[in-house]
C-alpha cells in the first residue's frame, strides 16, 4: 500500500520484448497489484511477462488475443483494478519511458485528495524536454492547445503523456467503453474527465527515452487526433451547456 491506499499499476504492452522485463521488475514494492496487459504482441512480450509473473505474485498478466490499441489495453487493466477494489490506478507503458522512481510523485495528487486524475508533464519545464525530438515536441505543443480547447482544462500541458494516476471513484463515473481505443486515448479521456467534473493536475518530470522506436505515425496521428478533438469539443459543449442544464430544469438527474 502507499500512504494507506491500495495501489495498482497497469502496464500496457505491444511488442515490448526489449523493455517489458525492465518495467515490471522496477515498479516500486509498495504497489499492491501490477496488471501487465499484452495487446496481442507478435514477439516475446507475453512469454517474458509470464515468466516474471511466476516469480512475483503481485503481477497478473492479461493476454489479449486480438489487438485493440493502447486505449483498449489500458481500459482492460482499469476494469480489472476496479473489480479488485483498488483505490488508485497508475499507468506505466511497457516501453520503459516512464521512470518508476517518480511513481510516488504521480500518485501523490490522487492519494492526497488534491486531484482525481494526475498526469506527467514533460513540456512546462524547458530542461525536461531534453532528448525529445524537435518535431515531437512541436506536435505535443500543438496538441496541448487543441486538447485544452476540447477538454476545458486550460491549465494542462503534454496531453500525450501516458504516465497517469486516477482514483477509482472518478474512474467508476466514466463510460470506459466509449473512450478512444488508440493512441489518442489520453486526449479523449481528458474530455470525458471534464464532463464528470474531475480535478486534473500535472506533475512535471523529465522526458525519458531509452532507444525505443515510437509506434505512432505522427502525421496521421495529428490529423486523426485533431478531428477527434473537434468532435469531443462539440460533444462537451452539448453535454455541459445544453443537455445537462435542460435536464436539471426538467427535473432530471443531477450531475455527480
Amino acid at each position: 500500500m502507499y500512504k494507506g491506499k491500495k495501489v495498482a499499476v497497469v502496464v500496457p504492452a505491444y511488442n515490448e520484448e526489449r523493455f517489458i522485463a525492465g518495467v515490471l521488475t522496477t515498479i516500486p514494492p509498495f504497489v499492491d497489484k501490477i496488471y501487465a496487459v499484452n495487446d496481442d504482441s507478435v514477439d516475446r512480450t507475453l512469454e517474458i511477462a509470464q515468466s516474471i509473473a511466476e516469480q512475483n505474485s503481485h503481477i497478473m498478466v492479461i493476454n489479449r488475443n486480438e489487438r485493440g490499441g493502447i486505449g483498449t489495453a489500458v481500459t482492460t487493466g482499469h476494469k480489472k483494478a476496479l473489480a479488485d477494489g483498488m483505490y488508485v490506478i497508475a499507468v506505466m507503458a511497457g516501453d520503459g519511458q516512464m521512470d518508476p522512481a517518480i511513481l510516488d510523485r504521480i500518485l501523490d495528487p490522487v492519494v492526497e485528495g488534491k486531484a482525481g486524475y494526475s498526469k506527467g508533464d514533460r513540456l512546462s519545464v524547458p530542461q525536461h524536454k531534453k532528448g525529445m525530438p524537435a518535431w515531437r515536441a512541436f506536435g505535443n505543443f500543438l496538441l496541448t492547445y487543441l486538447t485544452r480547447i476540447a477538454s476545458g482544462y486550460w491549465h494542462i500541458s503534454d496531453p500525450q503523456n501516458g504516465y497517469t494516476a486516477i482514483s477509482t471513484k472518478v474512474l467508476s463515473k466514466l463510460d470506459l467503453g466509449s473512450i478512444e481505443k488508440g493512441f489518442a486515448f489520453e486526449n479523449d479521456l481528458l474530455v470525458k474527465l471534464h464532463v464528470v467534473g474531475a480535478r486534473v493536475l500535472d506533475v512535471p518530470h523529465p522526458a525519458r527515452y531509452r532507444g525505443e522506436c515510437s509506434k505512432i505515425k505522427y502525421l496521421q496521428f495529428m490529423v486523426t487526433t485533431s478531428w477527434l478533438l473537434l468532435k469531443d469539443f462539440l460533444w462537451r459543449l452539448w453535454v455541459e451547456y445544453i443537455k445537462r442544464p435542460f435536464s436539471k430544469t426538467s427535473g432530471g438527474a443531477k450531475h455527480v
